[in-house]
């Protein structure tokens, strides 16, 4: 059994390396590793680490990595989708290119899922100690709060919509077989891609089994990317549609998943044509992605 780690990169050149290091030396009982990275063309210096991250291990036969280098940003939905499209693992699984998730907790989202115990896996921030306090942003305290109480009014949003009981939505540990994708299509490109994922997999009957995780929370000064006064927004639009809408896109077949998609190969080009092939053949960032397991 395969598991593909994906991991949307923009602008994180304080953390990516650290956390992809991380990644590549968590051991995994049972599971080979895929690494697939989607790296925004970064004006930090990401690209570079992960290019010669890509280049130190590209020879490596016990763990496969990939990396597709995208001309600009499109979001990190938009990221996450290009992942699905290449990835080959039975196992999907979600990583943030920041340190604030303990790759540790690896092992114990994936074991359900290779148990046979679920098809679909959550991470919660909030099983621990700290509950609904995830966020702390040294003696920006009103932030943190403001923050931690958005949290569950959206958390709350979300249960109320479709009848659920989960304690963090909004994780970015979402673990999943591959095959719970058939025959979904999705059209978010920023963080709104959380809520349409998380709503139609339970729309698709996969009953999410929250797992506790370990969480560090940073603050905006140390890279976090969310948009207060516009995120939202997107997140109560995505969460209705994704709840009232088609699951898929009536008359229209999902396609196969793309193994090649992208532009993966050890170094990073910028020129358009490696964006036409990176895009694959989906055309503007708005249509909607469709994934087949």
């Amino acid at each position: 059994m395969k598991v593909s780690i994906i991991i949307a990169v923009y602008n994180e050149m304080r953390t990516v390396a650290a956390l992809l290091e991380r990644v590549w030396a968590q051991p995994l009982a049972g599971v080979t590793k895929e690494i697939i990275i989607v790296e925004s063309n970064s004006t930090d210096g990401s690209r570079e680490v992960v290019a010669d991250f890509v280049r130190r291990h590209a020879h490596e036969s016990s763990i496969q990595v990939r990396a597709i280098y995208q001309s600009g940003p499109m979001g990190k939905g938009y990221a996450i989708r290009q992942g699905f499209a290449a990835a080959t693992g039975e196992i999907f699984l979600i990583q943030d290119a920041d340190l604030e998730y303990d790759v540790a907790d690896y092992p114990s989202l994936l074991a359900p899922i290779m148990e046979g115990r679920a098809s679909f896996v959550l991470g919660s921030r909030h099983m621990g100690a700290d509950r609904w306090r995830i966020r702390k942003f040294g003696r920006r305290g009103i932030q943190a709060a403001v923050m931690n109480a958005g949290g569950l009014l959206f958390h709350g949003f979300f249960n109320a919509i479709f009848s659920t009981r989960l304690t963090d939505p909004t994780t970015m540990y979402k673990v999943f077989r591959s095959d719970c994708l058939a025959n979904l299509t999705f059209t978010s490109n920023r963080f709104d891609f959380d809520f349409e994922l998380l709503g139609k997999l339970i729309r698709g009957g996969f009953s999410p089994l929250e797992i506790p995780v370990r969480y560090k929370s940073r603050g905006f000064d140390e890279g976090k990317k969310i948009r207060v006064f516009r995120d939202p927004f997107t997140w109560i639009l995505a969460i209705l549609r994704c709840r009232y809408s088609a699951l898929g896109i009536p008359g229209k077949q999902p396609q196969q998943r793309l193994v090649n998609q992208g532009v993966i190969d050890p170094a990073p080009r910028n020129d358009l044509e490696s964006e036409k092939v990176a895009s694959g053949a989906h055309g503007s960032q708005s249509e909607p992605f469709e994934v087949k397991a």
